[in-house]
């Protein structure tokens, strides 16, 4: 495969903030003839995607992948039991070997040597800049491991590199390391969050999001499986993620990064990911450790901005943002990522309460944590909280984090160095934090093989990989209207192609797409062959039958005229709308309103007549005022990855029956909106009725070509005392689905529990249980699912978890039961 390296269609906007992510458009900082090094104080800088958007060449060749039989099977059971099943076969546990390993190479360390391995740099600390892909500089190397005994680097200088370059990286580092005293080798992280997306030759996945609205976990861990074989291929042995922030704000930029509003479904989700990163060996050549990102409350933002305050209650705290972090702690997460920002005032890298009496004492959390990018730096030049680095360094030691993400100098050693010969730091605070990062390393087996899994290079970017990659587009479509049947669409129409994102790979595929933002170097990456939703519906149907106006860039409605004209000439009109790449702080914006252009657009061709199909290729759910209403029929496609032009033809047209569900609720208005489980107040609207959280779509909506109903939910026992739940008993909720259409297709059961009446406000549904079933039409299928007492607990006034005893609504689909709890309230240990 070809790449040319030119930089297309790219702003030369620089940015601030970013994550885990290096992509300096300066000059790299150096190391001084004394060993010192220069610092990005302030933060890290890149190029932001074109604001118009990037279309792809138009006399690109590309084909369709034939995929008739499905990659992932359907697990049909319940949710619950999937996570059971993640529970019970968590990474191995820490052997006596392992720490008496570590013992001895902590005795034998220096206080230098300790704090080199808390310390991280980005690769360009030890690679040349003159051209790309960047090379090693060996002697800035030689500084960096051996005079500074640095423990981690990550990531890329610019872009995504061959896996022969990374090889050769990877190689260079690990041979350093392991020629020193000690012979310790280097942690090496990436930010791997749709597929190895920093590995040129890997196959990409939807976004977290698209993953999300499969519904599906056994596809999710699938898809995580190839993910972490790619990355450690590559010599890669961290990967930063899954992201298990709950994306509750649809105006956050990192909402495609997030899998769902709902901590339930964000849970499992992180679970299935977790299981597929690092299987049950973190030291296996196929397997990596994950880092859960970004604990905690990173996601919710009063302003709905990146890195902007949190105020969060502790009720909100544990009752949402908590308990996808307590279960991948739980299965055995081997390192945590700690949220940029502040909550309630307090930057989470000084916060010792959340950091250390909670994830430490109440979750009992033993891997290793690390800061995201500059975020030491940030408690002086960002959050004000310290006067000095020095100071700042010492907050965060504190509060509880084991690794520094500096990245760009030696500032943290010097600091810590200080802090430590100052008794402002005792040693033995330091080798807990060294062991922690030391057990990873000897649980990944690198002290045995740091180069373990490039050997299996040959196995990236296979073709079954790409039909993973397919099957989870394909089933993250989520079909929201099709008035008249006016989908499956005919291969006798004559089709129009129009709107700013219906020849783009950057709207498929978004940020953290071979580079950061997604643009520059990325829009020559994307793999030959895979065809935009223009290339993929002119492939099915022919160019005779298929024409392509633009109409509008993502802001700008040039070339509008010639879109209505062709429309008016055309059967069908598909209006791909939605947004172009970005990533963190460069995806804020004001206002969730689709741009003016892209609205203008759907509604001069509405006006034609032409029955309209509207494609959202798009990070969150931007609104679209009342010309929705136009659109006959409505997919979200979400961020689907290179695959999602095929997918989205294939739904188009009858090939592919739709099976998503939203993983948020699409909102009505650009404010004053509300997620599915808002509380009573929350309806109230200012007509004084009780629609005031209506939705434009609602949360787990999706519909299909077929037609499914519901029967005989029944709940077991219906009436429960509390003392029974403490002793394990369980409630069986049974449900009948029939597929009563007339072709095979797949639904989500989604079982619903709402406490009526309760002592803190309570939410008007919460989801507990789901499972996605096939069914061939007529067939019927009869699920059991079982709740616990956790499923009917929340967060009560003190902060502590309760169930108390009243009544209790179960709903699957529009069928209701009702279980009543009776006896004492039952208070929940923080461990149960």
């Amino acid at each position: 495969m070809m790449f040319v390296f030119a930089v297309i269609g790219v702003s030369l906007s620089v940015l601030v903030l970013g994550c885990a992510q290096s992509q300096s458009t300066g000059p790299m900082p150096t190391v001084g003839g004394d060993g010192a090094m220069g610092s990005n104080e302030v933060s890290q800088t890149g190029q932001r995607a074109d604001a118009e958007g990037v279309t792809m060449p138009m006399d690109r060749t590309v084909y369709l992948v034939t995929a008739d039989e499905e990659a992932v099977t359907v697990d049909e059971r319940s949710s619950g039991a999937f996570a059971e099943r993640i529970m019970s076969s968590s990474a191995d546990a820490d052997s006596a070997r392992v720490e008496s390993r570590i013992d001895q190479l902590l005795s034998n360390m220096t206080l230098e040597q300790k704090v080199g391995q808390m310390t991280q740099l980005e690769l360009g600390m030890v690679t040349r800049s003159d051209n790309f892909p960047e090379a090693i500089d060996s002697e800035k190397l030689r500084r960096v491991i051996r005079d500074h005994h640095v423990g981690s680097i990550l990531n890329v200088v610019s872009a995504a590199y061959p896996l022969e370059h990374w090889h050769e990286i990877i190689r260079a580092i690990q041979e350093e390391a392991m020629s020193g005293e000690l012979g310790i080798p280097v942690l090496y992280g990436i930010d791997a969050v749709h597929g190895a997306n920093y590995t040129q030759e890997a196959v990409l996945f939807p976004q977290s999001q698209g993953m999300a609205a499969t519904w599906n976990l056994p596809l999710a861990e699938k898809a995580a499986a190839i993910t972490a074989r790619d990355v450690r291929s590559s010599g890669i042995p961290w990967n930063f993620a899954p992201v298990l922030d709950v994306g509750r704000d649809p105006r956050w930029p990192r909402l495609y990064e997030s899998p769902s509003e709902d901590p339930y479904l964000t849970s499992m989700m992180g679970l299935a990911a977790l299981q597929g990163l690092q299987g049950t060996d973190l030291s296996s050549p196929d397997h990596v450790a994950a880092c859960l990102k970004h604990f905690i409350g990173y996601s919710g933002s009063d302003s709905g901005r990146d890195r902007t305050p949190a105020q969060i209650p502790e009720i909100e705290l544990r009752e949402t943002y908590l308990p996808p972090f307590r279960d991948a702690v739980e299965a055995g997460a081997a390192s945590i990522m700690v949220n940029s920002g502040e909550v309630s005032g307090v930057p989470v890298h000084a916060s010792r309460y959340l950091l250390t009496d909670v994830l430490r004492d109440e979750l009992g959390f033993e891997g290793v944590v690390v800061t995201d990018w500059l975020d030491v730096k940030k408690l002086v030049s960002l959050h004000r909280v310290a006067a000095t680095e020095r100071e700042a360094t010492r907050m965060a030691i504190e509060a509880g984090i084991d690794m520094s993400m500096v990245p760009s100098d030696i500032s943290f050693i010097e600091h810590t160095l200080d802090l430590v010969r100052s008794e402002q730091i005792s040693e033995e605070r330091i080798d807990a934090s060294v062991r922690r990062i030391l057990r990873m390393k000897l649980r990944l087996g690198l002290f045995e093989d740091p180069l373990a899994g490039m050997r299996s290079a040959e196995n990236v970017g296979t073709q079954e990989d790409r039909e993973v990659a397919l099957q989870a587009a394909r089933e993250s479509l989520t079909l929201l209207r099709n008035r008249d049947d006016v989908l499956p669409l005919s291969d006798r129409q004559r089709v129009l192609v129009t709107g700013p994102t219906a020849h783009s790979m950057q709207s498929l595929n978004n940020g953290w797409t071979y580079t950061w933002q997604g643009g520059g170097l990325s829009q020559d990456m994307f793999h030959e062959g895979r065809p935009t939703i223009m290339e993929a519906v002119r492939e099915r149907v022919g160019p005779d039958r298929m024409t392509y106006v633009p109409g509008a860039t993502l802001t700008d409605a040039k070339g509008l005229d010639r879109a209505v004209v062709a429309a008016q000439e055309s059967d069908v009109a598909v209006v791909a709308l939605g947004e172009g790449a970005y990533a963190e702080t460069a995806g804020n914006i004001r206002n969730l309103m689709l741009p003016d252009a892209q609205r203008t657009l759907l509604r001069r061709i509405a006006a034609t007549g032409t029955p309209v199909v509207l494609v959202l290729a798009q990070g969150r759910p931007r609104t679209l005022g009342t010309v929705h209403e136009g659109a006959d029929a409505i997919l979200a496609a979400y961020n689907p990855g290179p695959e999602g032009g095929q997918a989205i033809m294939e739904v188009l047209y009858g090939d592919v029956n739709p099976s998503g569900h939203l993983p948020y609720t699409y909102p009505a208005t650009p404010s004053g909106y509300a997620t599915y489980d808002h509380k009573p107040s929350e309806r109230l609207a200012e007509d004084f009725g009780m629609d005031g959280a209506d939705p434009l779509f609602a949360f787990g909506d999706g519909m299909s070509y077929t037609s499914f109903a519901y029967s005989d939910l029944h709940v077991r026992p219906a009436l429960i005392e509390t003392s029974n739940l403490q002793a394990g008993e369980q409630i069986e909720v049974g449900v009948t689905i029939e597929n009563t259409g007339d072709r095979p297709g797949k639904d989500v059961i989604q079982l619903y529990v709402t406490d009526v009446v309760a002592t803190v406000t309570p939410a008007a549904r919460r989801l507990k249980r789901f499972a996605k079933v096939d069914l061939a039409p007529g067939e019927r299928r009869s699920i059991t699912f079982t709740l616990s007492q956790d499923d009917l607990s929340f967060i009560g006034r003190d902060g502590e978890s309760v169930v108390e005893p009243g009544e209790f609504r179960i709903q699957i689909d529009a069928l209701n039961e009702q279980l009543r709890v009776t006896g004492q309230p039952l208070q929940l240990s923080s461990s149960e």
